[in-house]
Formats: C-alpha cells, sequence, structure tokens
C-alpha cells in the first residue's frame, strides 16, 4: 500500500514537471522574442543548447557506466571509432535543428498559447510517420482523434487571438507555417531515433552523445550562414538576458529529463500535461501579452485538449495485438519529448 501511494506521488510530480516546462518553455521564448528590447540571435540559442544536451548526455553516460575507465571505453568505441554511427545521427540532428530554430521564429510571430495549441499538430505528424516508416497501424479512435485535433487547430487559426501588450511586428502566416515545418520534423526526426535506438542495443545516452555532437556542427554552420557577420561585429552572446538563460536551460535540460521520466507515466497522463500547459500558457498569454480570448480559440483548444486524451486511450484488443500496442505506446512515449 505504501509502496502504491509513492508512486502515484511520483507520477503527479512527474506530470507537474513536465506540464511546468512546456508551458514555461513556451512563455519564456515568446517574452525574449517580443519583450526584449535587444533581441539576441535565436540560432546561437539552439547551438548552446545542443552544447548542453552533450554535457549532460556525457554525464549520464559517466553515471550509468560507473566509472572512468568503462566510461572512456564506452566514448572511444562508440563515437571515434563508430564514423558511420555519428553519419546516421547527423540526420535527426540536422531535423532537430530545422524543428528548434522553426520554434523561435512562430514564437516571433505567434501568442504562447496559440503556439501550444497548434504544437500538438506533432501528434498526427508523428502517427503518420509511425504508419510510414515503422508499419504500425492506429484504432479508429486514434484516427478520430487526429481528425479532431486537426479540426481544433483549424478553429484556433481560423482568426488567431490578439495579444494587446505586444507592439513588435507579427506576422501570423509566418508562424504558422514554422509550426508546420517544425511538428514534420519533430515526427519524422523522433521516429527516425526509435528507428535508430531499437535496430541495436547501444545506450541511450551514447546515442544522445552522438545526435548532439552532429548537432553541434550543424548549429555552429547555421550561426554563421545565418546570422554570421552580425554575430562577428556584435558577438555570440548579444542581447542575452537572465531570460534568455532560462529559455536556453529549459530546451535543454527539459527534453533530456522528460525522457528519463516519461516511463513511469502513461498516454494519459501526458495528455493530461498538454492540457495543463495549454491551460497555463493562456493564463499567461492574458496577463503577460494581453492576449484576447476569443470563442474560437476556446472551441479549438477544447478540440484539441479532447483529442489528445482520446489518441492516449489505451487500444481495447486481444491479446494477440497487444505487443504492436506497447510498441506504439514506447514510439508515444519518445517522440513527445
Amino acid at each position: 500500500m505504501a509502496s502504491e501511494s509513492v508512486s502515484v506521488v511520483f507520477k503527479i510530480y512527474c506530470l507537474a514537471v513536465m506540464t511546468l516546462i512546456a508551458a514555461a518553455y513556451t512563455v519564456a521564448l515568446r517574452y525574449t522574442r517580443t519583450v526584449s528590447s535587444d533581441l539576441y540571435f535565436s540560432t546561437t540559442a539552439v547551438c548552446l543548447t545542443e552544447l548542453i544536451k552533450l554535457l549532460l548526455s556525457l554525464g549520464m553516460l559517466l553515471r550509468e557506466t560507473g566509472d572512468l575507465g568503462r566510461f572512456r571505453s564506452a566514448v572511444v568505441s562508440h563515437i571515434f571509432k563508430s564514423p558511420k554511427e555519428l553519419l546516421k545521427l547527423s540526420v535527426p540532428s540536422v531535423v532537430y535543428a530545422i524543428q528548434n530554430n522553426m520554434a523561435f521564429v512562430a514564437l516571433s510571430n505567434l501568442d504562447a498559447a496559440v503556439y501550444q495549441v497548434t504544437y500538438q499538430l506533432k501528434i498526427p505528424c508523428t502517427a503518420l510517420c509511425t504508419v510510414l516508416m515503422l508499419g504500425r497501424s492506429l484504432s479508429r479512435l486514434q484516427w478520430f482523434s487526429v481528425f479532431m485535433l486537426c479540426g481544433g487547430v483549424t478553429l484556433v487559426q481560423w482568426t488567431p487571438p490578439q495579444s494587446t501588450k505586444v507592439q513588435v511586428e507579427q506576422n501570423p502566416f509566418l508562424g504558422f507555417m514554422a509550426i508546420a515545418v517544425a511538428v514534420l520534423c519533430s515526427g519524422f526526426a523522433g521516429v527516425y531515433f526509435e528507428k535508430v535506438l531499437k535496430s541495436s542495443d547501444t545506450s541511450l545516452w551514447v546515442r544522445n552523445i552522438q545526435m548532439y555532437l552532429s548537432g553541434i556542427v550543424v548549429t555552429l554552420i547555421g550561426v554563421f550562414m545565418t546570422d554570421g557577420a552580425q554575430v562577428l561585429e556584435k558577438g555570440f552572446f548579444y542581447g542575452y538576458t537572465p531570460w534568455v538563460c532560462l529559455v536556453i536551460f529549459l530546451a535543454s535540460v527539459g527534453g533530456m529529463y522528460t525522457s528519463v521520466v516519461v516511463k513511469y507515466t502513461d498516454n494519459i497522463m501526458k495528455g493530461f500535461s498538454a492540457a495543463a500547459a495549454i491551460v497555463l500558457s493562456t493564463v499567461a498569454s492574458v496577463v503577460l501579452f494581453g492576449l484576447q480570448i476569443t470563442a474560437m480559440f476556446l472551441g479549438g483548444a477544447l478540440l484539441v485538449c479532447v483529442s489528445i486524451y482520446l489518441y492516449g486511450l489505451p487500444k481495447q484488443d486481444t491479446s494477440r495485438v497487444q505487443k504492436p500496442s506497447t510498441d506504439g505506446e514506447d514510439t508515444q512515449k519518445l517522440i513527445a519529448v
């Protein structure tokens, strides 16, 4: 009985952390792109995020191996002596780099609440990639929830609510297109990474290190191709504030933390987490940015929250197909991060 109580408390803790990270990252990023006076270079923030993720993954690998000798052996054999594996992981690195940069473009042009709702399109994109790349199937209820989610996002985007406290020029269409690119990248990269993970017994942290090494190279190239002249003139850390540092911290630690603790939760709990993040982002947007809530936004957000819940419901099926269903849950847990 005691262990069951601890388990419930821990699951609630995981839910609260995932919710706060998702909401805080979105709101903080929006704040830094619309309120800060000296606008920082988003490409440098993405690059620093990859660097911090690499350092954290190295630390987790050291903890997993147990001592410095085995850690060194793992790094040498899987990193320095495995160029093909590094090349293989460079594919999701490039895609994730595009996705992360698109998040900055989107939140420069869309309110945090609108972004949070629209970004849930990653669910149907992931579902489609799972069907096409892994040969899995979705239940009728999941397909229904996918179409419901798309309908909810359509309502939200039909007449996007305005933010009275944001004075910078915005382009909602550009913001929506950036989200569209981001969710496509999220779906493809997540399923690709899962396929690589399940193709061997290599540690998750080794795979992360391989991916983040490629990510640092890719994002550095992005910095100098996009903002090279200005970075050389103003400096790599131009426009950085405590809020920007918070965004980088949430982006780097948040995803890794969620990928570790998500195994202790189920899809229904993740659905509640996503819905709660939408609610928190909406409240924060009203307070910080003067978001004017409309009936279309409320209706669309409600449809999205319900569809997330329905999509995460376990399949009611016979034991003959429970194995693929379990794999499907693993896919959703991995990709939702």
